[in-house]
């Protein structure tokens, strides 16, 4: 009996010690993970990022211009509402800034003194010049006949010229202004980089876009038509006040 068991032992050593002897060897045959995948045994579990907030956007930032925009809007209304002469100069102020139109021009220029031009989508033609080699001070709006002049209009000019003419911007700017007049029919003002304006009236359509930019000698219109001829209105604001355009150029 003991024999047997003897034997039954050394058969289940000599099975385990075969099994240890394939183990190893297939160890040695198969490289570990790390060289397998290149690198250190990772996981299988991915954390999530954090739940920042975007890098552009800062809440308290935000949430503090939306109080001061509140703020000055309840302050504005009050000083309407109350109407104590202590408040007159404070409320003069802010209808002066109401009424001031945003120099789009200026801004523009100081932009791209600072900044350089934006970024064209659009390549150049290799063969083109320089913008500054080739631009004039200032373009004619539409060769013609002055037929009311600045003393008779207190304003600008009425120029007379040939059928379906089209007028062009006098110096590059923005479009403040293109729609309906009282007083001058379809009419386009532009603002200009020296703050000056541009007004080009009694025109037959509009060819521009509120609050775009054009260049100089670029249409914005067609003459109004008569029977026999076309006719616009021109004048050149500066500052406050309207200046003669003969005393700038010559329409004939």
């Amino acid at each position: 009996m003991r024999n047997r068991s003897d034997e039954i032992r050394k058969q289940i050593a000599k099975r385990r010690k075969h099994k240890s002897g394939n183990s190893s060897l297939n160890n040695e045959l198969i490289p570990p993970d790390e060289e397998r995948y290149g690198g250190e045994r990772f996981s299988s579990y991915v954390s999530e990022p954090p739940n920042e907030p975007h890098p552009l956007f800062n809440k308290e930032t935000f949430l503090l211009k939306v109080l001061l925009s509140a703020v000055m809007v309840l302050t504005v209304g009050i000083l309407y509402k109350n109407g104590s002469p202590s408040l007159d100069e404070a409320r003069s102020f802010v209808s002066t800034t109401m009424e001031n139109e945003f120099q789009f021009a200026a801004v523009s220029a100081w932009y791209e003194d600072q900044f350089g031009k934006p970024l064209s989508l659009i390549p150049k033609d290799p063969s083109s010049k320089d913008d500054h080699s080739t631009q004039q001070d200032f373009s004619v709006p539409a060769s013609g006949k002055v037929i009311e002049n600045f003393h008779q209009n207190g304003k600008g000019v009425m120029v007379e010229t040939g059928l379906d003419e089209e007028v062009k911007a006098l110096k590059a700017g923005w479009v403040v202004f293109a729609g309906k007049d009282d007083e001058f029919g379809n009419t386009v003002i532009l603002q200009h980089e020296d703050k000056s304006e541009s007004w080009y009236g009694n025109l037959e359509n509009i060819q521009v876009n509120q609050y775009t930019k054009v260049e100089i000698g670029s249409p914005v219109g067609k003459v109004k038509n008569n029977d026999q001829n076309g006719e616009f209105y021109f004048a050149i604001k500066k500052e406050n006040g309207f200046i003669d355009p003969i005393q700038v150029m010559n329409f004939e």
